[in-house]
């Protein structure tokens, strides 16, 4: 049977471990545990060594992708469960999750419902996501931004060079097996309220995930994104010129520049789909790619 190995990024999650760890070794008794500690400052090693649990410290906060980076490398199994550390999720759905990845499946990710979302305002951002996921990769993206999610181990290594430190690895990761064509499939879970505070400031990390919609364009399919901006340049352009040819009788200088960046937009798109491509190509060239 495959081993199983469970990482869980913590940044000073301490009182929702104390339960969860338990919880998480009743659920799943074989598995390796292992917490990736990102410069906590509380006693997550305290409470990992107290259960048992493997934990890898940081001497200072790397992100969270830097410390899912750190527990794919470290764990032994052939496939790798990724759940958040702050107690959201239930461990009795990591079963749900292999079984479905069981079925011919290379990643199962828990998305959550909109009741499981962290506010209005969060709800309104993944929904947006989901939908430009949706529309980029043309395969439905129930949750693009869920930490929750089984993989086969071969396949998340091969996009570990891709990953950022910050945040955004779900979407990253979920972007990049999609473009592979990895077969990735959806579960429905429930997410319960975090313990503790979150790590996410609306202000300074809004704009990061603003980012993150041009991202997951330009990661995927560069040209979905630079070839209509550039269509609209070029019609703003002649709608400019139609305008000053009747009213003026001329050419401007304004309709040109616009032509001039619908060009301009299109190469960039075109070299961006060539430099994309040969990423993806890299990647398989130095991946896993066994079963596992």
């Amino acid at each position: 049977m495959d081993r199983i190995s469970i990482v869980l990024p913590a940044k000073n999650e301490a009182a929702a471990l104390k339960t969860l760890l338990p919880r998480l070794r009743a659920a799943q008794p074989d598995a390796e545990i292992i917490v990736v500690d990102d410069g906590s400052t509380d006693d997550t090693r305290d409470i990992c060594a107290s259960a048992g649990v493997q934990c890898l410290s940081s001497p200072y906060s790397m992100g969270n992708g830097a410390a899912i980076k750190r527990g794919a490398r470290a764990a032994s199994g052939d496939i790798l469960v990724f759940m958040d550390g702050d107690g959201q999720h239930d461990p009795a759905d990591i079963a749900r999750l292999l079984e479905r990845l069981g079925q011919g499946y290379d990643m199962v990710v828990g998305a959550r419902d909109w009741g499981s979302q962290a506010g209005v305002g969060r709800g309104v951002a993944n929904t947006i996501y989901n939908w430009l996921a949706t529309r980029m990769t043309g395969h439905e993206v129930a949750d693009l931004t869920s930490g929750f999610r089984a993989v086969r181990a071969g396949r998340f290594r091969e996009f570990l060079h891709l990953l950022p430190n910050g945040f955004s690895y779900p979407t990253t990761s979920t972007m990049a097996f999609f473009r592979s064509a990895y077969p990735v499939a959806y579960l429905p879970i429930k997410a319960a309220q975090r313990v503790g505070k979150s790590h996410i400031k609306p202000l300074k990390d809004g704009v990061r995930f603003l980012l993150i919609i041009f991202k997951i364009a330009t990661l995927y399919s560069p040209l979905k994104l630079f070839a209509p901006t550039a269509v609209v340049f070029f019609l703003l352009g002649c709608a400019n010129y139609a305008w000053t040819f009747s009213q003026e009788g001329r050419l401007t200088n304004m309709s040109t520049l616009m032509w001039s960046a619908a060009v301009i937009v299109f190469l960039i798109g075109l070299v961006s789909e060539q430099i994309t491509a040969l990423m993806y190509v890299s990647s398989e060239q130095g991946g896993t790619h066994g079963p596992k």
